[in-house]
């Protein structure tokens, strides 16, 4: 009886009208992305509803297949879908179909907002909360057990939650996907920030688009010279409920002067054209969910084109450079070279590098692509001898440390694996 149920609720739908009201259509259109996806279908039910005028309504349809089932359910006068598989994966993973078929849904309605979710079904039962699942491949997932869920918010961009745990302290997922730890933050902000802060040696002022668990932002306030910091997080409820549950991780960080904290779209933010505000930086770190979350959402996405990277360039000082997750390498190829690509095209110089989170479960890849200053070139991040990167902590008095060495930094920027 294991098994995953998805659910996707479209919204604003630019598909052809007819789709959400003719039942034939709809029927046949169904079965068509059903059978494609892989999965069998043995049986189907589809009902056309009226209005009292007896003008045509929704839809309301089921396809009962081998491995569990596909309804789907159209509101035609709000534009609207609600899509509903749920696939067994009791002799062989049918995960990869249930998602195939989603998609393939989701792209023939062409909503303009959609909100995904994901149950792991037929879990045996215990005193704890349900694992937290995430699939870093079709085939391989990360897992932790959930003892308590302290807090769980649909915002109007996404679902959040806060949930304690026996191993990582407590944790932020968002939509699923796994953000941060109490207990294992340190990797993944210590090497955001710090390789490229380094390098520069005296980092003035910096933007964060994301990052509204405070991590990022309570890195960089380690560094005496830093003067400003924008945070540009789109969801205020990221922050919020930070405040609320993770201290540890943020040690109140927002309530610094140098903080300015605004709610808006970085895309929109980083590509403003009043040139008499508009504000240049030193570093730009990309403190974002995935491109493509496991649920199908996409809040990142745009921040990770050629555009925006090209946008980022513009704002940066000269010798600044803007830091940004890759995924991993091993489980993310397509992504991670398509975004190095993408960087490679825009900046002068583009630095790889790679740390460990235990969260993520996984070798996670990182990227400082740099305005190239010539007169700074030879002290790239991969080409600092430790005896700078030691001189400029100790002369920013950067003590506190838990993961970012002289060592280390060496380490991450060792040459990458060749992925064939």
């Amino acid at each position: 009886m294991e098994g995953l149920h998805l659910t996707a609720d479209c919204f604003n739908c630019l598909c052809d009208p007819t789709l959400l009201f003719e039942k034939n259509r709809l029927s046949e259109l169904v079965r068509q992305h059903t059978n494609q996806a892989g999965l069998t279908i043995v049986g189907e039910m589809f009902h056309s509803f009226t209005y009292p005028d007896g003008s045509a309504a929704g839809v309301t349809g089921t396809l009962l297949l081998a491995e569990s089932h596909v309804a789907i359910h159209t509101w035609p006068e709000r534009q609207a879908v609600t899509l509903d598989v749920y696939v067994c994966n009791f002799e062989k993973n049918n995960s990869a179909k249930a998602r195939d078929i989603v998609d393939r849904l989701i792209a023939v309605f062409q909503p303009q907002q959609v909100s995904r979710q994901e149950l792991q079904r037929g879990l045996q039962p215990s005193n704890d909360v349900a694992p937290a699942i995430e699939h870093l491949s079709p085939y391989t997932a990360m897992q932790t057990q959930i003892s308590e869920m302290l807090a769980e918010v649909q915002s109007p961009y996404q679902l959040i939650q806060i949930a304690d745990t026996p191993e990582f302290g407590k944790i932020m997922r968002i939509d699923g996907a796994m953000m941060t730890s109490e207990k294992d933050e340190f990797y993944y902000h210590e090497a955001l920030v710090h390789p490229a802060a380094i390098t520069h040696g005296h980092p003035r002022s910096a933007l964060i688009i994301g990052g509204g668990d405070g991590g990022s932002t309570e890195e960089l306030l380690k560094y005496r010279s830093i003067q400003n910091i924008t945070l540009c997080e789109i969801d205020e409820q990221v922050i919020t409920l930070s405040r609320q549950h993770l201290t540890t991780i943020h040690q109140n960080a927002f309530d610094s002067p140098k903080v300015n904290i605004i709610h808006t779209d970085g895309f929109a933010f980083i590509q403003e054209n009043q040139e008499k505000d508009r504000e240049f930086y030193d570093l730009i770190l990309l403190d974002l969910t995935d491109p493509i979350a496991p649920n199908g959402s996409n809040l990142a996405e745009s921040c990770m084109s050629e555009e925006f990277f090209r946008a980022c360039y513009t704002r940066l000082n000269t010798g600044g450079s803007i830091v940004l997750h890759l995924g991993s390498q091993f489980y993310h190829q397509a992504r991670y070279q398509t975004t190095l690509a993408r960087l490679t095209k825009t900046f002068d110089v583009v630095n790889p590098y790679a740390v460990f989170i235990p969260l993520y479960g996984a070798l996670w890849s990182m990227a400082i692509a740099t305005k190239s200053d010539q007169a700074r070139n030879i002290w790239g991040p991969a080409n600092l001898t430790a005896s700078l990167i030691n001189e400029r902590l100790l002369e920013q008095k950067i003590t506190d440390l838990r993961y970012y060495s002289a060592g280390v930094h060496a380490s991450m920027f060792a040459p990458s694996i060749n992925m064939r």
